[in-house]
């Protein structure tokens, strides 16, 4: 009877970190059609794909845990791997973006990394 309701719980569980996952991908994909410049398309891009794969697989990993009796270490590596590699990609693709001249939309906002480069450059010269 325990086990019963333990596997109830379980696959609530699943099915909230697969569809919380699935959630994350969704909009992280909307927001790269529909923000305005590179750097708030690679945000929903970063952020979303890292939460919603990490929903997604953590999901997977309790699955074949519970139904299976088999853990995949190849699971929880794919989740370290992606939370430390798509905020790091993504930052570097913002940074050579703004050294190529992509200026960001700004709408009352300052651009701080082009006025620390004016300060570089006024150091140097």
């Amino acid at each position: 009877m325990i086990e019963t309701w333990i596997n109830i719980i379980l696959n609530i569980i699943i099915v909230f970190l697969l569809l919380s996952g699935t959630f994350f991908m969704l909009s992280g994909s909307i927001g790269v059609i529909r923000f305005p410049d590179v750097y708030t398309r690679l945000h929903a891009a970063t952020k979303a794909s890292t939460l919603g794969i990490a929903g997604i697989l953590i999901g997977a990993f309790i699955f074949l845990y519970v139904s299976h009796s088999l853990v995949s270490g190849k699971l929880l590596l794919a989740i370290v791997f992606t939370l430390i590699t798509a905020p790091v990609s993504g930052h570097m693709i913002s940074r050579a973006a703004h050294h190529n001249g992509v200026k960001p939309v700004t709408h009352n906002r300052n651009d701080a990394y082009e006025e620390i480069i004016q300060q570089i450059k006024k150091e140097h010269s």
